[in-house]
């Protein structure tokens, strides 16, 4: 694997973000966004993230290149849903397989369980994403559910996979308010 640092992002870190969302807006199926997304924008959500207390974290390589980023975000907004989060998290398109996204995966359940939340969902784009699925597997996610052709992208209907994952004492016990 490749040395890396994981680390909360920065706002310099938003062009390199940027373009490693971009890839895969442009060229995959894990995003359902039709355009990337401007530096601007992404600017935006990372603060919006941020302001509602959610981690963003980087994975910095060599020469403080960024390869991979992670977030959680609101399951829902409704109050009811306030000890869930979704995850997302997406590495340079060349740096794949190298346990980036693991690491930043990994990095985010910890600090997210820190926080008292209690459920991690993934919502993956494609049922043929495999190494999404793999990477949540591997992180104590279980299969949910797939919701079958819920986006149309490149032509053709996407599934959503729908994985989740407790958290600290999951459902055990009572949340603390």
């Amino acid at each position: 694997m490749t040395s890396i640092t994981i680390r909360d992002s920065r706002a310099e870190d938003i062009p390199a973000i940027t373009a490693i969302y971009g890839h895969w807006v442009a060229s995959g199926l894990a995003s359902f966004e039709l355009s990337p997304p401007s530096a601007d924008e992404m600017a935006k959500r990372r603060e919006a993230i941020l302001a509602a207390g959610f981690p963003y974290l980087v994975a910095e390589g060599e020469g403080g290149r960024v390869l991979g980023y992670a977030y959680a975000s609101h399951w829902r907004t409704r109050p009811a849903y306030r000890f869930s989060c979704e995850n997302s998290v997406y590495v340079h398109k060349d740096a794949g397989r190298g346990g980036i996204g693991r690491t930043l995966l990994e990095a985010l359940i910890a600090r997210c369980a820190a926080q008292g939340l209690r459920l991690m969902v993934a919502v993956i784009g494609d049922s043929a994403n495999a190494s999404s699925i793999g990477l949540h597997r591997a992180c104590g996610f279980t299969m949910t559910g797939t919701l079958p052709a819920v986006g149309w992208k490149f032509d053709r209907w996407v599934d959503s996979v729908l994985m989740t994952r407790p958290l600290g004492e999951g459902a055990t016990t009572p949340p603390r308010d």
